[in-house]
């Protein structure tokens, strides 16, 4: 019985939430919107259809948002060809290491090797030996972007970690860094 999947809908035709319902040895009632706008609904085995239904019901506002949200994301969406992945990868060879030496030097630290990937989840890194990698990715990005994630990184070789004295080196070059981060985040998305 654990795993069950069946597809129901709750609403009428103007607000039809259609979803999947997956009932397994669990206590909470949780709905997921999938990246292809499908909502997953998974729920106690044991827990009344009509009480299922009516907590998707209840959480149609939100469910639709969401919707939206990745719609909006996927119209926005843009495939990046060999071609344009082969320009980037050049341009970051270029202004990565511009830039990493531009701050390095205001900053007063080393580092030894540069080498720019392809990351699904990071844009940048810093090992304890001093070698940086970057996403060639940021050259998509504003400027002021790639230069944030050129002084987090850096900023690691004065401290390894995130604590308070990271984010004062970090604020000592950017006093923006705040609003810069956050916009990274918002275009990562």
């Amino acid at each position: 019985m654990w795993g069950i999947r069946r597809l129901h809908h709750v609403g009428d035709d103007e607000n039809l939430i259609e979803y999947e319902l997956i009932r397994s040895n669990r206590k909470t009632l949780t709905i997921q919107v999938k990246p292809d706008g499908s909502v997953i609904v998974r729920a106690p085995v044991r827990l009344a259809k009509y009480r299922i239904a009516k907590f998707v019901k209840d959480h149609e506002t939100w469910i639709f948002a969401q919707q939206e949200k990745l719609e909006k994301y996927r119209e926005n969406m843009h495939v990046i060809t060999d071609e344009e992945r082969q320009e980037g990868i050049l341009q970051a060879k270029k202004i990565f290491p511009e830039r990493t030496a531009y701050f390095a030097e205001r900053m007063g630290v080393t580092y030894n090797r540069i080498t720019i990937r392809e990351q699904k989840t990071r844009w940048g890194s810093c090992s304890s030996a001093g070698n940086l990698n970057f996403n060639w990715k940021l050259v998509l990005m504003p400027s002021e972007l790639l230069d944030y994630v050129v002084v987090h990184e850096l900023a690691h070789r004065k401290e390894m970690n995130h604590s308070p004295r990271f984010w004062a080196v970090v604020e000592k070059e950017l006093p923006d860094y705040r609003e810069r981060r956050e916009k990274l985040k918002k275009m990562g998305k």
